[in-house]
């Protein structure tokens, strides 16, 4: 027989009921905690020394660094932690008006547009701090373009648009959360980074036991050390009663927490209340444009690009639309591309298995949506791989002998004008400290560093994070908010170096599907004609 933990709210394991055929599943672990008061305290006290996070040695420089890009995600807070909900924002009684709504725009210029947020009984906010996202689009044009959102800390934002194309131009303002929202993601990214947890399989003969595991762990138990012994990355599972560390044989997610929030918290996060919901326009929502002659671009203005006809365009470079399956086989033909990362970055590699006749899947026996993927075209000679980035990763299971980390994976690339690298890491992150997302870019960033430095001729592309689909429940794990900030961070991070970005934040904030973790089909292949406009740029 085998024994299974259950967990209890003070961090702390105790044997749960006896399972027969020798095999533990992982699936009533977590005890709902509706009843605790608060979880703050005991997440506080049971974080042990050895949490990743808070145990780093950091040079005097990477000490520089991330205290920089905390400061630069700073978010405005509400003057009192505790605001009633009726005085929270209130998406209803809030509006929007453009500035010059009648004025004389041509292509090229600047829409400015003033929201002005009050709470459900009708008054105006006297602070900032809201979460807003907001787009122009041309529905008969599938034309839309993101704006850009100022906080002007009394109630009010300004946002403003680049007008990137003629007709008639409408603007929508949607808020994602308000403030006080805000403020409960902010605590439950500190205080609860358990909220996800993971669980790993032992297995020796016919015995198997499952425990928890997470980037740290409560409580006083023994545990299992999967730290990482070439990037430092920390992971840790509770030891197994019987069983050696060593007969780790899988990693899966386990679950998401329940009872995360009091009666109070949860008011914020209401369907349709206040959780992605448009803010009206009080005049009119719309502007004509005129065309104009001739248009200098100028990329330091927000947006990086914009969708016409459906086709994205982004304004610092040239992008070559690939429209046949030819045009796609001629571009990587001879190349060697290695996608790593979640399963928005997987979505690329079905999207060319299936658009390319010629690129077929080779079966691993791999889990399904989980991989080690690879596809092969032997005559174009082109090797298209996917692989999943290393814990925390909340796939169903992935085998512990194909747990990689991005970083060692580059190391083992040799590199050259052949071989071509996409990276996307943010979805996995969201529910922990920024602190140690900050810890995987690094180790990331050092690798791709010297990959480009033994072979400069190496291409190496990042694709954004994006905006997804928001209900209560996720938003407490995937928020679009937690998504901006660590994109925010890359963003940073990655300036400076020669990496090109794919930005299908822009991508799917621009578009008029709805959100979707998985964005559609439409949407991933303008990502795939943005990948394939670097490997194969427009000779102009």
């Amino acid at each position: 027989t085998t024994i299974l933990f259950n967990r209890t709210v003070s961090g702390f394991l105790f044997p749960s009921q006896h399972l027969d055929d020798d095999t533990v599943s992982g699936s009533n672990w977590i005890t709902e905690n509706n009843d605790q008061p608060s979880l703050s305290q005991t997440t506080k006290i049971t974080r042990k020394p050895y949490c990743g996070y808070e145990q780093q040695t950091l040079s005097k420089r990477e000490q520089v660094e991330q205290e920089s890009l905390l400061a630069a995600i700073q978010w405005p807070k509400p003057p009192d932690d505790k605001i009633a909900f009726l005085q929270s924002t209130d998406p209803v009684h809030s509006d929007f008006v453009i500035v010059k709504p009648r004025g004389f725009f041509k292509v090229g210029d600047q829409l400015e547009v003033l929201v002005r947020m009050k709470d459900f009984q009708g008054k105006p906010k006297q602070y900032g701090g809201d979460y807003l996202q907001a787009r122009i689009h041309s529905p008969l044009l599938k034309a839309g373009a993101t704006g850009r959102i100022v906080d002007c800390h009394n109630g009010l934002y300004k946002v403003f648009f680049t007008l990137l194309w003629p007709g008639e131009v409408k603007v929508s303002v949607t808020l994602v959360h308000p403030s006080e929202a805000i403020q409960v993601l902010l605590r439950l990214r500190e205080e609860r980074p358990d909220r996800v947890y993971f669980k790993s399989s032992f297995k020796s003969g016919r015995y198997s036991e499952t425990t928890e595991c997470n980037v740290c762990l409560p409580g006083d138990l023994p545990v299992c050390n999967f730290t990482d012994l070439y990037t430092g990355e920390p992971w840790f599972c509770y030891k197994p009663r019987k069983l050696s560390c060593a007969s780790r044989i899988s990693h899966a997610k386990g679950g998401y927490q329940k009872g995360l929030l009091t009666h109070e918290e949860s008011l914020f996060f209401q369907s349709d209340v206040n959780i992605k919901r448009p803010i009206l326009s009080s005049g009119p929502d719309a502007v004509i444009v005129k065309p104009r002659a001739f248009t200098a671009e100028d990329p330091t203005v927000s947006p990086s690009g914009y969708y016409y006809e459906d086709h994205w365009r982004p304004r610092t470079h040239w992008i070559h639309h690939f429209n046949k399956s030819d045009d796609i086989s001629k571009c990587l033909q001879g190349k060697v591309i290695h996608l790593f990362g979640d399963s928005t970055i997987r979505q690329w590699f079905e999207y060319l298995t299936s658009v390319v006749p010629d690129l077929v899947e080779f079966n691993l026996g791999s889990p399904k949506n989980v991989g080690p993927f690879m596809s092969v075209d032997l005559k174009h000679n082109i090797l298209l791989k996917f692989r999943c980035h290393g814990p925390p990763i909340r796939f169903t299971t992935v085998f512990s002998s194909e747990l990689r980390y991005i970083a060692n994976e580059l190391n083992g690339i040799v590199g050259g004008r052949n071989t071509v690298v996409a990276i996307t890491i943010w979805s996995h992150f969201s529910t922990f400290p920024v602190e140690v997302y900050i810890r995987r870019l690094r180790n990331i960033r050092r690798s791709v560093i010297q990959l480009l430095d033994r072979s400069p001729k190496t291409l190496i592309i990042i694709r954004t994070a994006n905006v997804q689909e928001l209900g209560p429940e996720v938003s407490l794990f995937n928020s679009d908010w937690y998504s901006l900030q660590l994109d925010s961070v890359m963003r940073k991070m990655f300036s400076g170096i020669a990496v090109h970005f794919v930005d299908a934040w822009e991508m799917s904030l621009a578009h008029y599907l709805p959100h979707n973790l998985h964005p559609k089909e439409v949407i991933v292949r303008n990502q795939i004609d943005a990948f394939l406009s670097y490997v194969c740029p427009l000779q102009t």
